[in-house]
Order: structure tokens, then sequence, then C-alpha cells
């Protein structure tokens, strides 16, 4: 393998930007449910990934294999992590899980996690997101899951100060088309999307990219399909000692990026913050202490 030691998920989600868009439909593909996914012949995991056969044997040389069957001997030795539902996945780890306090088991999680999380992070990319979402020419709108729209709720709740023309689409199910008529070539679709996958949300991702929007994702550390469809992906690890994956990295690379924001429009930030105390001052919003 070209990046001695790198297990193919990481060598994938490292490489990403760099595929081809056919490549980056293949690499979606077998992330989405790794291993499995790539565990049968190059014909079915073409087939799948409804890319062609070459497709698939140009991705596993630029990860640095001499062909398919060299990449499959590796594959099958990494056959660790898999997409699981929340009861067998807190089977496994209540199984196996150490004789310590949860708070600790959950905190060492959750440390790890964020440094898997940010160690991946390209800074460059991080940047070009916040220079994105800092222009005011261009309107955003977040999306989230079942889980995650809580997160795409607290990113709008604190964009809305920072800059205006920020909106959260609905998780209704029929409140997304109004949300899509308004997107303009250049938009900002912010998307929040962990396994297990949702349909709607691909749904709503292919469909604004194909009206010109731009798409910044966070995702789990298997990329969501989506990031076929995205300019900015930032896989974050999700997996805790739960039934439920923990979404804490996306939080802190969330507010990291909203920082990265105000920073780039601090000016305009300032005085929009100013007018905003006065009118929460004049509605006596908040309790005063004497």
């Amino acid at each position: 393998m070209g990046d001695g030691g790198e297990t193919i998920d990481r060598h994938l989600r490292a490489s990403f930007t760099g595929f081809t868009r056919a490549e980056r439909q293949l690499a979606t593909h077998i992330l989405g449910s790794y291993p499995v996914a790539a565990l049968g012949s190059i014909t079915a995991l073409a087939k799948a990934a409804d890319v062609s056969t070459p497709t698939v044997v140009r991705l596993v040389q630029k990860l640095g294999y001499k062909g398919y069957p060299d990449f499959q001997s590796t594959l099958r030795s990494e056959v660790e992590e898999m997409l699981v539902s929340p009861l067998a996945k807190h089977d496994r780890w209540t199984g196996g899980a150490p004789d310590t306090h949860i708070l600790n088991r959950f905190a060492d999680a959750v440390m790890g996690n964020l440094q898997a999380t940010l160690a991946h992070v390209d800074h460059a990319e991080f940047d070009a997101a916040c220079d994105l979402l800092a222009d005011p020419g261009r309107k955003i709108v977040a999306l989230g899951g079942r889980i995650t729209h809580a997160t795409a709720d607290y990113f709008v709740t604190h964009m809305k100060v920072v800059r205006p023309g920020v909106a959260l689409m609905s998780e209704l199910s029929g409140a997304w088309p109004a949300a899509l008529i308004d997107v303009n070539p250049g938009d900002v679709l912010v998307v929040f999307d962990i396994r297990r996958y949702e349909n709607t949300v691909l749904g709503i991702v292919e469909m604004a990219v194909e009206q010109g929007a731009e798409v910044v994702l966070f995702t789990d550390q298997w990329l969501s399909p989506a990031a076929a469809f995205a300019r900015h992906v930032f896989p974050a690890h999700v997996e805790a000692p739960s039934a439920w994956d923990s979404t804490v990295a996306i939080l802190v690379l969330v507010e990291t990026l909203m920082a990265g924001v105000e920073a780039r429009t601090w000016t305009d930030t300032e005085a929009r913050m100013k007018r905003l105390e006065g009118l929460y001052d004049r509605a006596r919003f908040f309790r005063r202490f004497k």
C-alpha cells in the first residue's frame, strides 16, 4: 500500500478530494457500508456503486495497490468497523467495556474521537469553507437528519447573529420543497448526515446541487453518500460507548467554523450584535439581577 500502515477507510477519506467524480461516487459507496461493500467481486462492486469496472481498478491503483485482489487482501485484514444498528452496537460495547465508570469510558471515547477528527482536517479546506460562509452574497440553508437536525438548528441560531441570509430547512417532509425553491446558484447548503444515512437528505442535496448550490457536509468517518455532491466534506469520528453515536466532534468543528466566519465578518457582525442586544434590552428578554 502507498501510505504504509494506513487503513483503507482513512486513505479513502484523505484522498477523496483528489478523485474524479466517478471515483468519489465509488469511494462514497465503499465507505457507506465499509468494509462489506468491497468484499465481493469487482463486477459486483462496480454495479452496486453504478460505476464501470475500470473505475474500480483506477481507484485502487490510486490508493497504491497493484490491483483489486491486492486491495481485497488488505481489506479482509481490516474487518473491524461496520455500520450496525443501535442495539447491536450497544451489545458490542457493553460486552467489551472496561470495568470503569461510564463517565470515564465515555469521556475517553469522545476525546479519542476529537483527536482523530482534528488530525484529518485539511486546514486549507476548512479556511475555504469559512470564506464560503462569510460571503454576504450567498444565502445559507442548513439541513440535518433525524438526530443531526438539532445540530443544524444550533448552527443556524448562532449564524443568524453573525450574518443575515441564514435559514434552517424544516425536518417536516412537506416543507423542504418550498425551501429549495429559493436556493439560487452560489448559495450554500450546510448538511449534517451521519449513519444511518437518510434518503431524504441525499435527495435534497442532489436537487440543491442541480440548482447550483454549494454543499458543505459534516458527516461521520464512513462518509454520507451526500459526500459525492459536496464541495467541502468534514468527516468526524462518532463512535461512543452508547447505543447512539456521539456528535461532540462535529459540534467542535461547527463551533470552530462559526468562529472562523465571525472573524472574517467582524465589522458587520459587531454592528449586527449591537443592534440585536438593543432589541433584547427593549423587550426585556433576559433576566437582570440587581
